[in-house]
């Protein structure tokens, strides 16, 4: 049988880093570690290679897409590798060599490990999947009653306690990559039961907290809330997320507007971090998280204030905090009739469009990307319907991500005719200037170019009220 010519790269090359990777374990001074492999259509030439998000190199793809990388001395413990906008972790042993295989088009289902310190990472991988299987499921099991719910999880828990098990006596990994792989098996089940109480009650309309039983959130008793080796993993972070979100949650709306809530909610969320953390660099993290999640949610400027007075008083990272008082002022220069900061777009011939060319009309910005395909037909199918409601309006879609040849195979395949479709090629630049973090997200401009309404999503039940 002929194998294709990464196979046998794959082939060669992790037979010789794992003879070559054997020499050098019996040393026990040295830290030697290989990683390398392949990117299957690449979204740009390097792949980063960080450990808690901090890049610790900038390995470059040769002309096949591959690349390879020699440490003389790495640390065990858990990293990541970034080919933007995806990411993924990779835990090394001492003395491991690994070498990685994945197709950008479809990164984490593709994703496939070979070499010394294959076992454990393919596992990490196959529980990264099995838990994105299981979320797809979950929207209608957050409709269940409490009962049914508990029975629910916890037979999905049983059965994967079942798989990491097996997986561990067969790999027989030591303690601290045991850590990681709890983790991503015990904080998934955890957040679910953190979500339930919210999702339930936004799906059904009744209020749960009433009646969940005693003892259903014991499991945070066990929980070490100042952990900092995982500080960075995602599991435990967005578990902090939920069970954040959870317990800052105001149940009391009568009296409130949707502004103030949102206000009080994420200031108890500030007030909760700040006494459950101890540990100063997992705290930071976690007020950024907030304090990210409501500057882009939230605009009522006052509020803004409020907030960031409460986080401010917690917070100790400096760098961080450059970051959010970043976002804090493009969301200022982002205020009903002000001028929307100028990006330079490109359109389908290649040709550079500056924003500043939307302003002689009424005009529905809105944004996409191909990695959220569902998003981008609905998104459009919307726009279509707004386009014969509102003739007076130019509406003006912005990918988001993708290179500029995947965006116009993309726009070959449909008839969207009646839309302006441009492209961003700087994220950095159009995130900083219009704060943009998200696709779900559309700013509306008047007649004069000014700002109308620069936080919206054409999906809220109230979006064509913007447009009268």
């Amino acid at each position: 049988m002929q194998y294709p010519n990464f196979i046998k790269f794959i082939l060669y090359t992790c037979l010789s880093i794992t003879i070559f990777g054997c020499k050098k374990k019996n040393n026990d001074g040295e830290y030697v570690a290989y990683f390398g492999g392949e990117i299957v259509n690449p979204n740009s030439r390097v792949v980063l290679f960080c450990k808690d998000d901090n890049v610790i190199d900038t390995i470059k793809l040769d002309k096949n897409n591959r690349f390879f990388i020699k440490f003389d001395s790495l640390a065990p413990g858990m990293y990541s590798f970034k080919h933007e906008p995806e990411y993924q972790y990779v835990y090394f042993d001492k003395n491991d060599s690994i070498m990685v295989r994945v197709n950008s088009n479809d990164f984490d289902n593709s994703l496939m490990y070979c070499g010394r310190g294959d076992l454990k990472n393919n596992f990490l991988m196959d529980l990264y999947l099995k838990n994105e299987k299981d979320k797809n499921k979950m929207f209608e099991v957050f409709e269940y009653d409490i009962n049914k719910f508990n029975k629910n999880i916890d037979s999905t828990y049983l059965s994967t306690q079942k798989f990491f098990e097996k997986k561990k006596q067969e790999i027989q990994w030591d303690d601290d990559f045991d850590k990681y792989a709890k983790a991503a098996m015990d904080f998934h089940y955890y957040s679910k039961k953190e979500l339930y109480p919210t999702i339930h009650k936004i799906r059904t309309g009744i209020d749960v907290y009433e009646v969940i039983p005693s003892g259903y959130y014991d499991f945070r008793k066990n929980i070490d809330y100042n952990n900092e080796s995982l500080s960075s993993y995602s599991p435990f972070v967005m578990y902090l997320h939920n069970m954040l979100n959870n317990m800052g949650s105001i149940n009391y709306h009568n009296h409130f507007s949707e502004e103030d809530i949102a206000l009080k909610t994420n200031i108890n969320k500030l007030n909760i971090a700040d006494t459950l953390i101890k540990n100063e660099k997992l705290k930071n993290i976690i007020l950024n998280n907030i304090a990210f999640g409501y500057l882009l949610e939230d605009q009522n400027m006052i509020n803004n204030k409020t907030f960031l007075d409460t986080y401010h008083k917690y917070s100790t990272d400096r760098s961080s905090k450059n970051e959010i008082n970043k976002i804090s002022n493009a969301i200022q220069k982002m205020k009903v009739g002000g001028n929307l900061p100028e990006v330079i777009l490109l359109n389908q011939n290649d040709k550079k469009v500056s924003s500043n060319s939307f302003a002689n009309k009424k005009t529905v910005i809105f944004f996409w990307t191909a990695r959220a395909y569902t998003h981008f037909e609905a998104a459009h199918k919307k726009i279509i319907e707004f386009k014969k409601q509102y003739p007076d309006y130019q509406f003006i879609a912005i990918n988001l991500n993708d290179t500029q040849s995947e965006w116009k195979k993309i726009l070959k395949t449909y008839n969207l005719t009646g839309i302006t479709e441009l492209r961003c090629d700087d994220f950095k630049d159009i995130k900083e200037k219009w704060a943009i973090n998200k696709i779900h997200r559309t700013i509306i401009l008047d007649q004069n170019g000014k700002i109308k309404n620069a936080f919206t999503n054409i999906f809220d039940t109230k979006f064509l009220e913007n447009l009268k």
